[in-house]
């Protein structure tokens, strides 16, 4: 029988080489950017123009001076300005691998190397097939998910979640969420979003029972939790399609709560015949393990979970009784297969390289960054740098005073500085980090330096 054209292109001794050779040739070049820069005099108007035309193309201007070379090298971007920066924020989450990591930008090429760009629902290639496969596999080891559906998004994977909820618990449309909760930017994401300034002018459609997040400056947190949460379902019996949780808040200002406070929550749950969907877009293999719910140890209870952001596409798991009924779920796009390739690879790296468990690589960049930081804020920035914490690689602190107006003034200091950061939360708005997995000790040690130039300057 004859070999598959594609495999034999795969398989290909002078293909592989070619790839191997272009991936080296690159890396030699993105070596050389090995810290934080200033621009280049001579490309700063270069840099400008671009920065201008894209933000009159677009109808607005970028939020930072920010567009990308093209180059980079792990924590390290540069930018068209020939300025280099200290990436802390990563495409808010994607690049777990951070820039031009050598496996991720091979296995883009090799999936640049399919007969097609995009893969779909109704006719995908291989690499849909091996993506959903080992994201199943890892899924399913300690929890009762069984399928998944591939989207372009987390957003996207966030809707196919909602209605598989309402399909399985028709006529019910209601949704029990937390206060300070995001879940994408779609019509619907917006409204199961809990952010005002995210929905200026879209219409409310009041089906968002909300929760309090937990709080761990009072015993009785846990308790008041559920006590709202049985008075929602006790007015809304029959009519609730859904319990939908971040493990940690993203948007909400990365405040992480123990898995005591989800148990009773989870369980009451049960008890209600509510699905309980986990939005895992921002947790997903940041949390020290594949899983926030592994973390947590709640792969038990959990109906639904959506990932997305380092996965490099999004996807709905869900366990044999959520299974929705076809035509419900579908989509032109299911995503790139350069992307599904280079999915494929980051969990791969995952969970060979030593990155996953309590003294796995990801929890050590946490320990020392919160030790770094709770250092400042005992020394030079003395009660300037509070509350720092999060899971994983989700990181943030209090800075000064907590305003918004003093954040984002800070962020913009960062920035200059040669540090990229963002912000989350309301009162107080917190500054973040999405830490790369690749991130060194020795950059640790820069990205903190800088951040303690920027309070003692702007204080």
């Amino acid at each position: 029988m004859s070999q598959l054209i594609g495999q034999q292109i795969a398989e290909s001794p002078v293909v592989q080489k070619l790839v191997t050779d272009l991936v080296n040739e690159v890396a030699k070049l993105n070596n050389q950017i090995t810290g934080v820069r200033e621009a280049n005099p001579e490309m700063k108007t270069h840099g400008q123009a671009i920065i201008d035309q894209t933000g009159k193309v677009r109808g607005r201007p970028l939020n930072y001076p920010y567009v990308g070379s093209g180059s980079g090298s792990g924590v390290y971007v540069e930018l068209e300005d020939g300025s280099v920066k200290l990436d802390l924020i990563n495409g808010i989450g994607i690049h777990l691998m951070g820039h031009a990591n050598p496996r991720v930008m091979a296995a883009t090429v090799r999936g640049a190397l399919s007969d097609i760009v995009n893969q779909g629902n109704l006719q995908p290639n291989k690499e849909y097939t091996m993506f959903l496969d080992k994201l199943v596999a890892v899924a399913s080891r300690k929890s009762r998910l069984k399928y998944g559906w591939l989207a372009t998004c987390g957003t996207m994977a966030n809707e196919s979640a909602l209605k598989i909820t309402r399909q399985k618990r028709t006529p019910a449309r209601m949704v029990l969420c937390f206060k300070n909760a995001f879940a994408g930017r779609s019509t619907m994401m917006a409204e199961l979003t809990d952010n005002p300034a995210y929905k200026v002018g879209l219409p409310e459609y009041n089906e968002m029972l909300r929760l309090p997040w937990y709080d761990k400056n009072d015993p009785r947190s846990i308790e008041k939790t559920l006590t709202i949460m049985k008075e929602h379902v006790a007015k809304h019996e029959g009519n609730i399609s859904t319990f939908v949780f971040e493990p940690m808040l993203g948007e909400g200002g990365y405040m992480p709560a123990p898995r005591e406070f989800f148990l009773p929550l989870v369980d009451f749950c049960k008890s209600k015949n509510i699905p309980v969907w986990a939005d895992e877009v921002q947790t997903f293999t940041r949390t020290g393990e594949m899983f926030a719910f592994e973390t947590l140890d709640l792969g038990q209870y959990i109906d639904l979970c959506t990932i997305a952001k380092t996965a490099q596409v999004g996807a709905t798991l869900y366990t044999e009784e959520m299974n929705p009924a076809p035509g419900l779920i579908a989509g032109t796009f299911s995503g790139t297969s350069p992307a599904l390739s280079a999915g494929i690879e980051i969990m791969n790296m995952l969970t060979e390289g030593g990155y996953l468990g309590s003294q796995g690589r990801i929890m050590d960049i946490h320990r020392k960054f919160v030790s770094a930081l709770n250092t400042l804020n005992e020394t030079t920035c003395k009660g300037k740098v509070q509350d720092a914490g999060g899971m994983g690689l989700m990181l943030a602190f209090t800075p000064l005073d907590g305003k918004k107006e003093t954040v984002d003034k800070l962020l913009k200091s960062l920035f200059a500085k040669g540090l990229i950061a963002f912000s989350c939360g309301k009162d107080p708005v917190r500054l973040r980090f999405l830490v790369p997995a690749v991130i060194r000790d020795e950059d640790i040690k820069i990205a903190v330096k800088i951040i303690e130039q920027a309070i003692i300057e702007g204080v």
